[in-house]
Order: C-alpha cells, then sequence, then structure tokens
C-alpha cells in the first residue's frame, strides 16, 4: 500500500517530452511508480484534467515582505511553485534596522505594490543583519520553499544612510563594508548578491532606487568580496541604454569577482535585437573565460495597472498626483467629479517612458481578477474596444477603471520578442 496515489493526470514530467497520461504512487515522501497503478494508497488523489508535475522553481520573486503574513506563498503556490527565490533587484528588508525600516520599504511600494502601512501591520521586525533576517525567515511557518539574495538597495542603505538614497558615491571603505557584509550574508545562507540599474525601478514619490548610479568599482569589490567566499553569485538587472558599455563593465565586475553573474535579458520596443545582442555577448563572453548567463521571461511583462494601486493611464498628471496619496474613499469623490475628469483628461504626463508605458491602449486589456489572458487578442484592447465603440480610449479606459468602486485591474503588457529554446 502506497502512502500517497495520484490517479489519471496528465504526467510533465521535467524531461522536455510530451506529457502522458499516468498514475503516479508515492512512498515515504518519495515517487516510488509512475504509469497504469491498481495498487491500494492511504491517500488517493483524483487528477483528471490536471497536470501532475514537480514543483517549478521561480527564480525571480519579491516576497521578502509577504513571507511573513502569507505562509502559503500565494499566489506562487497555486501555479505549482514549490521553491521561489526572493530578493531580487537589490530588494531586501535586509541588513536594516528596525528604525529605518522607511528606506526599504520605499523599494517595495512601488515595484511591488506593498503598502508601507501593510508592512508595518504585517512584518514583526526581529532583525537587523541578514543572517538575523535569515533566522527570522526560517522561523516562520512555510508552505513553499524560500531562498534569497542580499539586496543591495538595502545594503547600501544600510552602509550609507540617505547618502544612498541621494545616489552619492560611496567611499572606498564604505565599498569594502558593503562587500564584507555581503559575504557575511552568504555565508549565512543566501544564494548571492543582487542589484538594480534600471529606471524602471523607483519609489512612489518617483524617485530611483538607491543602486541605480552604483559606481562600477562598488560593485566590483561587492563582488570581489562574495568571490573570497567561494560561493554565491551575482544577480543585476539593467536598461542596457548603452549596451557595449553597460556589458563591458558587468563583464569587467565578473572577471573581479570570479563567481557566477546572472543578467536578467528584458527587450526594448526601441532596440528589437536587443536580446539577441545580449545573448551573443554572453556567449562570446563564456568563450573568454566569464560566467554570466541570462535569465529569461516565460511571457510578456504584464503591469497591473488602477485607481487604487500606484499605476495608472492618469499617473504623472498633475490633477492625479494631488489625489494619489488619499483613501479610496477619498479618491473616489474626486474622480466621479466632472470637473475632475476634464481636467485629468486634459492633462499630459511629463514623462514620457512612464506615460507609455501605462497609457498604450492597444496594449491595455481588461481582466477579470481572476484568469490573466497572456496573450490577448488584438481585438479585446482598450483601444480596439475605444474604436469599435467610435470613443476616445482614455475617456473608455477612465469608465473601466471606476468600475467595482474604483477596484478593477486591467493589464498593461509590453509584448516581448523572446528568443526560443533552441536560440537560448
Amino acid at each position: 500500500m502506497y502512502d500517497l496515489l495520484i490517479k489519471d493526470g496528465t504526467v510533465v514530467d521535467g524531461s522536455g517530452s510530451a506529457g502522458y497520461r499516468a498514475d503516479v504512487a508515492v512512498q515515504d515522501g518519495k515517487i516510488a511508480a509512475i504509469g497504469r497503478l491498481n495498487s491500494k494508497a492511504r491517500q488517493t488523489i483524483d487528477a483528471e484534467g490536471h497536470v501532475v508535475s514537480p514543483g517549478f522553481v521561480d527564480g525571480h520573486t519579491h516576497m521578502d515582505a509577504q513571507v511573513f503574513w502569507d505562509p502559503l506563498g500565494s499566489c506562487s503556490c497555486y501555479h505549482g511553485v514549490t521553491s521561489v527565490v526572493m530578493g531580487n533587484c537589490g530588494f531586501t528588508l535586509a541588513p536594516c534596522k528596525q528604525e529605518d525600516a522607511d528606506l526599504v520599504f520605499r523599494n517595495l511600494e512601488r515595484a511591488e505594490d506593498l503598502s508601507r502601512d501593510a508592512m508595518l501591520e504585517g512584518i514583526d521586525w526581529t532583525w537587523e543583519t541578514f543572517p538575523q533576517f535569515l533566522d527570522a525567515v526560517d522561523a516562520l511557518p512555510k508552505g513553499i520553499n524560500y531562498a534569497g539574495y542580499i539586496g543591495h538597495s538595502a545594503l547600501r542603505t544600510y552602509v550609507m544612510g540617505e547618502r544612498a538614497v541621494r545616489h552619492e558615491q560611496a567611499t572606498p571603505e564604505e565599498c569594502q563594508q558593503m562587500g564584507q557584509i555581503a559575504a557575511a550574508g552568504i555565508k549565512a545562507g543566501a544564494l548571492g548578491f543582487s542589484t538594480s540599474r534600471t529606471i524602471n525601478h523607483r519609489t512612489l514619490a518617483g524617485e530611483y532606487t538607491p543602486t541605480l548610479r552604483a559606481a562600477e568599482e562598488e560593485l566590483a569589490v561587492i563582488g570581489e568580496n562574495v568571490g573570497h567566499v567561494g560561493a554565491g553569485w551575482l544577480q543585476v538587472i539593467s536598461d542596457f541604454d548603452d549596451p557595449d558599455a553597460e556589458f563591458a563593465m558587468l563583464k569587467r565586475i565578473n572577471s573581479r569577482a570570479k563567481r557566477p553573474m546572472a543578467i536578467t535579458i528584458l527587450q526594448r520596443d526601441s532596440r528589437p535585437e536587443l536580446w539577441r545582442d545580449l545573448m551573443a555577448g554572453i556567449a562570446q563572453a563564456n568563450k573568454e573565460g566569464a560566467q554570466i548567463l541570462g535569465q529569461v521571461l516565460t511571457r510578456p511583462t504584464g503591469i497591473l495597472l488602477g485607481f487604487e494601486i500606484s499605476m495608472n493611464p492618469f499617473s504623472g498628471r498633475p490633477s492625479w498626483e494631488k489625489i494619489a496619496k488619499l483613501s479610496m474613499d477619498e479618491k473616489l469623490v474626486h474622480l466621479r467629479d466632472p470637473s475632475f475628469r476634464k481636467q485629468v483628461m486634459g492633462e499630459t504626463c511629463p514623462a514620457k517612458k512612464l506615460a507609455g508605458r501605462v497609457s498604450t491602449y492597444e496594449r491595455i486589456f481588461p481582466w477579470d481578477g481572476v484568469y490573466p489572458d497572456y496573450e490577448p487578442p488584438a481585438n479585446q484592447s482598450v483601444a480596439a474596444r475605444a474604436e469599435r465603440e467610435g470613443r476616445d480610449p482614455e475617456d473608455l479606459v477612465y469608465d473601466l477603471l471606476l468600475e467595482k468602486e474604483g477596484k478593477t485591474i486591467p493589464v498593461s503588457y509590453t509584448h516581448l520578442t523572446l528568443p526560443t529554446n533552441r536560440e537560448v
């Protein structure tokens, strides 16, 4: 008799072969048999119409705060994810003193739409150092497995204070201190060190996160200290505005660190072949002795938009910014006022890149809040619907966002031209 028998599911075993219909038996916590099994079990699960697979590992999450109030790890576990890597892009809650928590909350408020109040209420702050943070996570009840990086934003702020937020350059002594703290974090169990070099990461106030303009020497010294541990790797996300210069710098940092480096491969509308250039650069660098890999998104990037959350098609416009920090009930009073509507719709967003991201109506699609469509047909976009109805798309999206007491959330997709598995 098996401990567990999963019957009649479609088995996707991770080997790359096609899924097949089979039963899976588990004994003593291990898979004991796969096939058409007629044995008895202490527990039997009918998996008809479901996929049975190994647990997925999500290598890029920001669950550093959520883990403290969400023991199940939703919604990751709902998608079959059993292990997550948090602390990407330099965003972690340690090292940090409790009285300085606002400095690290700033990084998560907008990037992850986590309110400061939610974090204050949901987190029992018991740490200052990164090893102490790992102890706090270890003590929590958890439904999935967690691993994480030590993040550059928290590290830089811990060492430099407000000077880090103002993007001042670190002194040689501060660089060395950051490196030593990063190394101690990896010795305690961090998977590596992470940093962000993209303007897409901002605070609610629109400020760039502390690591954007960190000098090469700062990153290299931290990398060298990581290298001395002989474990862990470096995770980097960058805009690659000057791809050749940026990639050359990352190669130099990798050479000094002598540890693997993971680079997020993103797409740019202005440079549709950028991902090919980066992948080719990685391949060439590795031939020359580097240790660099590209992390490729598995689907288009989606941005949730709404009046209740941090971004919507009117973000950055002066009238919206005046009410952005009000409660939802207070916002609704203004949003339902015809004079406010006319005023905000007559304005433009000063930040062109932000405006392009949140108000390209050909890429904004309604969402029912339950099942997102990652490849929505073009005729379902706000722009297409507005054309059918003979309306201005801005007028239509304003009405959509007001539905459900202002809690409707459309999705804006950044359509990416992704490499195929063969090209990767």
